[in-house]
């Protein structure tokens, strides 16, 4: 889990800060600041990331009970995760006027190849210590 948590982390500050955070500057410009970094900032991501990854490991072991340590088990816990977590949150702030269809579209994929590589890690971990 915490590796796992250590690459969430790590790839969900690459993307809001290389991707994500140049998109909503333009999309907010002059409406409103994206991204200021506070501790109170950092706290709260730090917490997402940690739900991130804390539902990422669950659903994987989910998967694994079901489907066994292959493949599908990752191809789905990745793409449940992110559609159930990063999915629904761009979906929502399209919904909401908050975002634009470009970004949903350019950072789920984004986020889904992020959670591939996270559910990978969790299941060499947890093929290695079961």
């Amino acid at each position: 889990m915490l590796l796992t948590s250590i690459w969430i982390h790590v790839a969900e500050v690459a993307r809001a800060i290389l991707v994500a955070f140049p998109m909503m500057e333009a999309f907010y410009a002059g409406k409103l600041v994206v991204g200021p970094m506070a501790v109170s900032n950092a706290l709260i991501w730090g917490i997402w990331d940690t739900i991130l990854a804390s539902t990422l490991v669950f659903i994987y072991w989910l998967c694994a009970q079901s489907f066994g340590q292959n493949v599908k088990s990752i191809v789905i816990s990745a793409t449940v995760t992110c559609m159930a977590t990063l999915g629904v949150f761009w979906i929502g702030s399209v919904n909401s006027g908050l975002g634009t269809w470009e970004m949903a579209v350019t950072l789920v994929p984004i986020a889904w190849f992020e959670m591939l590589i996270g559910v990978f890690l969790a299941s060499r971990l947890y093929a290695r210590y079961r």
